[in-house]
């Protein structure tokens, strides 16, 4: 059903003639009237009774007429639903996050949020499980590393650093890597997450790569500092973290002329371009603030 028409017919009723209906409409009486006679030849009834001095609903009108004002409100509700979900984030955002980012600077882009747009509720599932945005009612995925989903938008908000670090008791009692090379007579701690072995280690001139053997891997970096705290190796930490514990004296950075290569970090979401206001908000957000 038009509701073009079913709201001509109610503008008809309310105004009591087809002139007055036309200039509260904005258009002219002719197009009232055809409105009304397709409105009428598609339901199959008269509506109307039409005089040359007013117009009358029938008895079936007049139930048309009672539930057409109650079908164009819930119209004009929507509208409105939509029209602020359009402008002002609300809702549920709903987040899947990896293991390794949901132990990172990920915490410093909930909180901003959070405070930033107090209407909307926040669900987090850290994972490192392939998203299914349809089956488990996702708004957004954040992944480190190359993209490997497809069918899906992404962008780019942030990147992880990476560097060395060790526990002051375990420096003393092993002494300081001094080069590469010099690295591997340690035990090493790694994160073995996103299907990760080993590390490759970059400096200005020289590439290294280490794929063990390790004393300890763990699919949590959390797990990972924890265990360089300590003392039982050297880690390769998200710096984001390895920062934090230098300042508090649990952890000391070590050949900082090395560092693994930076991973991007991205905002997976259903969709083109038109974002609804709570995804775009976070997606904008983060690219604002870094992570480390």
């Amino acid at each position: 059903m038009d509701l073009y028409s079913l709201s001509t017919f109610v503008k008809v009723v309310q105004t009591g003639s087809f002139t007055k209906a036309a200039a509260s409409i904005g258009t002219h009486k002719a197009r009232v009237s055809r409105g009304l006679a397709g409105l009428e030849k598609e339901l199959g009834v008269r509506l109307l009774e039409r005089t040359t001095r007013r117009v009358r609903l029938t008895e079936v009108g007049q139930q048309i007429y009672d539930q057409a004002v109650g079908v164009l409100a819930a119209v004009d509700d929507i509208q409105s639903i939509a029209g602020n979900l359009q402008s002002d984030p609300q809702g549920t955002l709903k987040l899947m996050v990896t293991s390794e980012l949901g132990v990172t600077g990920f915490g410093r882009w909930i909180d901003a949020y959070a405070e930033k747009y107090p209407k909307v509720a926040i669900e987090i599932d850290v994972s490192d499980r392939p998203v299914d945005f349809v089956a488990e009612g996702l708004d957004l995925a954040l992944r480190t590393g190359p993209l490997a989903e497809s069918a899906v938008g992404a962008r780019k908000v942030g990147e992880l650093s990476y560097g060395l670090y060790a526990s002051p008791a375990y420096l003393e009692r092993h002494g300081i890597p001094q080069d590469g090379d010099d690295l591997r007579k340690h035990p090493l701690l790694m994160f073995s997450g996103s299907g990760q072995r080993g590390w490759r280690l970059v400096t200005l001139s020289r590439e290294l790569r280490i794929d063990g053997p390790a004393r300890l891997r763990a699919n949590d970096s959390l797990v990972v500092r924890d265990a360089a705290m300590r003392g039982l190796g050297v880690a390769l930490l998200p710096t984001v973290i390895g920062k934090e514990e230098v300042s508090q004296g649990t952890l000391r950075r070590v050949l900082s002329a090395w560092s693994a290569p930076k991973v991007p970090v991205h905002a997976l979401f259903l969709g083109g371009r038109d974002l609804v206001p709570k995804v775009r908000a976070f997606i904008d957000l983060a690219t604002t603030m870094p992570l480390s």
